[in-house]
């Protein structure tokens, strides 16, 4: 099935699609890494567009460092806090919520301090021992006004004393099953001293666990204490606010659908949270505990309010990351969500949200899968980029809007993914057909130039570039004698010459050149073009020499099979000539067929020069501006100085011997010097001199290069013949070639 599948939409589609459908599952499952990608986005909504401040009758009594400055360290006795909650009562506070806990009994109380304190003064002690106990004054405080206490879970391996098998039950009802399973949870509580507890109006939560992050996003409205549930700190001063009646928690399947809290319904997520909508920190939601207790603060400042008392003192750290970026008193928290909750500007994060990010992640994901082979690459990306971006914004217009959270991140990351997977399965696919289009093209030319065409497409019209560079010719001597022995069996020809071209064709291209075209036997290549090489002499030299190596190594091989299947063993000896100049390179033809060559005079000239390898009776042949270019790399011994066939201008040629080694043995620099003394003394017309240290140089010539030995037998002849019929007066020195 995969099979036929691959071949019908082929592979990458395939494979595309599978990591697409991955993808969906990836999201539905919502690991970690989603899940904070997610939040991030939505924080980053929460900065762009924060929640603008409106005036609500929600006030927080603000423990702060000017406070404590002018009131005395932390903590304050009870009594402090009993004119504070007389204080906020008389001005007309509706109810006032603690985001404090009095789990312990006040140590500043004077009853406390006297039965402590036992190396007091008697009288000190009864004195003390007589005032009002604090805890007690609170306690009456609080049965004066409607004070909702803060009560908080118990972290794992605390001692407490209380638990919530001791608290006080707040009155509530479920519609639908029981939510207990899908709510935050706390085993026990940290409760306040039993008589605050009992003078309390009402009892509220004022844990909240940060995400992973350690980001405070979500409050719970409700959560599990035990066998029951219980409001957060801020719900449940509403709750009081409203008359005190009971609480109604609706659930479904899925866990908590609302709350229910004065006739008001609360939509929560199925844990029974929700997720604020804040501002930045206001100065007018807060007014100091000094002010309110030494009564500074102005009349009616509280009139109609819900209050909470917190702090939001430094030292005492009670400050949480939130969404905008910043920090934020945990007191401040809770008081905007009540702010929320009274103006309805919760964020909503709806049931339908994760099927609305799947359809669009799964809608763009199949469109690129299925348009990315056929479509404009540039096309598909940009409406693919566009696309993703539209969503992104309606996403945030969503949020802007109507407070509606849809996740931009997965969409536009699974699109992206897919983008690039499709993008690089592209490229993949044509870098491999490349490959193959390099590599049946590269059967015929130098692979620099298929890449150089390849990478350069408008190299593929007509036309050329003049350019230096170094051409080659090389071909096979008494070819004819090798075929005829192979006229019984031609395909074993074509079997031995295809083996001898490719050794060619390989010393060619290892030093970066050109292999221009083969005729029969012959190979024609240059350095130099396309792709430019400084050394472009020097890379043909060097080429040539491991032409001829090669050779010598394959023959070696040839003869050694020869011997064992008892047929006719010929030597392949071949002659190269070598020359440089500027010529004309590129694309010469018509406009149905042409060739990458190079044409002009150097090129007439390289070919000439392979011709009188045969006549001077030497493997490689250079012209002089070779040898200009490369004579400090290599050994060169001057030959003559000709005037090929079709040319008048005569070319001064060398051989080429071997590298450095010939190069530095001094033997080398002796016959070169008597070498060059004999070539001037034979254009003197000085034959005698010329043929006395021709004399002197044939034995010293022969030990560097045996094939020297059969040139200057060549010259010898040639003075010899000079002697007895010497040239035309106007004769310069120059001999004229009659072959090619």
């Amino acid at each position: 099935m995969l099979t036929w599948f691959s071949k019908r939409i082929g592979l990458a589609r395939v494979v595309a699609l599978a990591l697409v459908f991955l993808s969906m599952a990836i999201r539905i499952e919502d690991p970690l890494p989603v899940h904070i990608i997610r939040n991030i986005s939505f924080d980053y909504f929460h900065q762009i567009k924060p929640r603008e401040p409106v005036a609500l009758p929600v006030t927080i009594i603000d423990v702060d460092d000017a406070s404590i400055a002018e009131l005395g360290q932390w903590p304050w006795p009870r009594s402090r806090f009993a004119e504070l909650v007389d204080n906020a009562t008389a001005d007309g506070a509706v109810a006032i919520a603690f985001d404090i806990i009095f789990s312990e009994r006040d140590r500043l109380s004077p009853r406390t301090i006297a039965k402590d304190n036992i190396d007091l003064p008697p009288d000190l002690r009864e004195t003390l021992a007589a005032q009002p106990d604090t805890d007690a004054t609170l306690a009456a405080a609080f049965l004066r006004s409607r004070v909702i206490v803060g009560q908080t879970g118990a972290r794992r391996g605390s001692t407490v004393r209380d638990t919530q098998t001791k608290a006080v039950q707040v009155p509530h009802a479920f519609v639908g099953p029981d939510p207990g399973p899908f709510l935050e949870s706390h085993s026990r509580l940290i409760l306040n001293l039993p008589e605050l507890e009992a003078g309390a109006a009402g009892r509220g939560l004022f844990s909240v666990r940060p995400d992973t992050d350690g980001v405070f996003r979500r409050v719970p409205i409700i959560a599990a204490v035990g066998d029951t549930v219980r409001l957060g700190l801020g719900p449940e001063l509403l709750r009081v606010a409203t008359g005190g009646a009971p609480f109604i928690v609706r659930s479904n399947a899925a866990g908590v659908d609302g709350v229910v809290i004065g006739g008001q319904l609360i939509q929560t997520a199925g844990d029974g949270t929700v997720r604020p909508y804040l501002t930045h920190s206001d100065p007018s939601r807060f007014v100091s505990a000094a002010d309110l207790i030494l009564g500074r603060m102005p009349e009616g400042r509280l009139r109609g309010h819900l209050v909470f008392v917190g702090t939001s003192a430094i030292g005492l750290e009670d400050f949480r990351a939130s969404p905008l970026g910043v920090q934020m008193a945990g007191v401040e928290m809770h008081a905007q969500l009540l702010e929320n909750i009274l103006s309805n500007t919760l964020l909503i994060r709806p049931n339908y949200a994760i099927a609305v990010e799947l359809v669009v992640a799964f809608v763009m994901c199949l469109l690129i899968v299925i348009l990315t082979p056929i479509m404009n690459a540039t096309i598909l990306i940009v409406s693919a980029l566009l696309f993703l971006t539209s969503y992104g914004l309606a996403s945030f217009v969503m949020f802007q809007n109507y407070r509606i959270l849809i996740d931009p991140t997965f969409p536009i990351v699974a699109g992206i993914l897919t983008i690039v997977f499709m993008s690089s399965a592209n490229y993949l696919r044509e870098e491999r057909r490349r490959r193959q289009i390099r590599s049946a093209f590269g059967q015929y030319v130098s692979k620099d130039l298929v890449n150089e065409l390849s990478d350069n497409e408008e190299r593929l019209t007509l036309g050329g570039e003049t350019r230096e560079i170094t051409l080659l010719f090389s071909d096979v001597k008494e070819f004819t004698a090798i075929a005829e022995s192979f006229r019984d069996d031609p395909g074993g020809l074509t079997r031995l010459m295809n083996r001898f071209l490719t050794l060619l064709s390989q010393a060619i291209l290892d030093t970066n050149g050109t292999i221009d075209k083969f005729m029969g036997d012959a190979v024609m290549a240059f350095w130099n073009a396309p792709l430019s090489h400084p050394d472009h002499a020097k890379a043909a030299c060097e080429s040539a020499l491991k032409m001829m190596q090669e050779v010598r190594n394959f023959d070696t091989a040839r003869q050694s099979e020869a011997q064992k299947s008892g047929q006719v063993f010929h030597r392949i000896d071949i002659g190269i000539g070598i020359n440089t100049g500027s010529c004309t390179v590129g694309n010469m033809g018509s406009d149905l067929r042409f060739d990458y060559t190079a044409m002009g005079d150097p090129v007439n000239l390289a070919s000439r020069l392979e011709g009188q390898s045969r006549v001077y009776n030497m493997p490689i042949i250079v012209g002089s501006a070779t040898h200009a270019a490369a004579g400090d790399s290599y050994a060169f011994f001057e030959l003559d100085l000709i005037r090929v066939k079709g040319k008048h201008a005569p070319e001064r040629i060398f051989a080429l011997l071997g590298r450095e080694t010939i190069l530095n043995d001094p033997a080398f620099w002796q016959i070169s010097s008597l070498n060059a003394e004999m070539l001037e003394r034979y254009r003197a017309r000085d034959w005698d001199a010329a043929a006395a240290r021709l004399q002197k140089l044939m034995p010293l010539a022969v030990s560097v290069d045996s094939k020297l030995g059969m040139h200057l037998s060549m010259m010898k002849d040639r003075i010899g013949h000079f002697r007895m019929s010497p040239p035309d007066a106007d004769w310069d020195g120059v001999h004229k070639s009659t072959s090619k």
